[in-house]
């Protein structure tokens, strides 16, 4: 069944590009600094982020934040792997998506796991005006989620009729 190869396959490469890339910027930037790439608009800027999207439920108690968070993480990944059973193999797309939401998932959860806090690195601005910080795990689950939104805006594809 390709759905159980695609999204595998498309986590499994979205954790390693996610685990890599942050192991870079470990190894390479300080923590709170800052390299602009595009002057201006894009910079490299190494932070951690002890809440979740957004940082909500930063600066919580870790001991309640950290275990909550893991398991939000843990019921989303077996919802996911429950909505890809019910897909039919001819929806690729919509597999890759769940599998880079998957990927992004099982990327942020290693970091949570590990350290109590999600590793950040990309740094969008505009002047002043900061979007938070966010690494591959977090680009992957955002477009796989809007890709699964837009899909189910389009509906259920209309069943064909025989010609009987």
């Amino acid at each position: 069944m390709i759905k159980w190869r695609l999204a595998p396959v498309t986590a499994l490469v979205v954790v390693v590009l996610d685990q890599l890339t942050k192991a870079l910027v470990v190894a390479r930037i300080g923590l709170h600094e800052s390299v602009p790439v595009v002057d201006g608009f894009f910079a490299l800027t190494y932070v951690r982020n002890t809440g979740a999207a957004f940082g909500l439920l930063a600066g919580r108690i870790e001991s309640l934040r950290v275990p909550l968070l893991i398991a939000v993480s843990v019921a989303a990944l077996v919802v996911l792997i429950w909505f890809l059973r019910g897909l039919p193999n001819d929806r690729r797309v919509v597999i890759a998506a769940c599998g880079a939401v998957l990927g992004g998932a099982v990327g942020n959860l290693i970091d949570r796991a590990a350290y109590g806090e999600v590793i950040d690195f990309l740094d969008v601005y505009v002047g002043a005006w900061h979007w938070p910080a966010f690494n591959v795990a977090d680009a992957a689950i955002t477009v796989g989620v809007v890709v699964l939104c837009i899909d189910s805006l389009r509906g259920a594809p209309a069943p064909e009729r025989s010609v009987l």
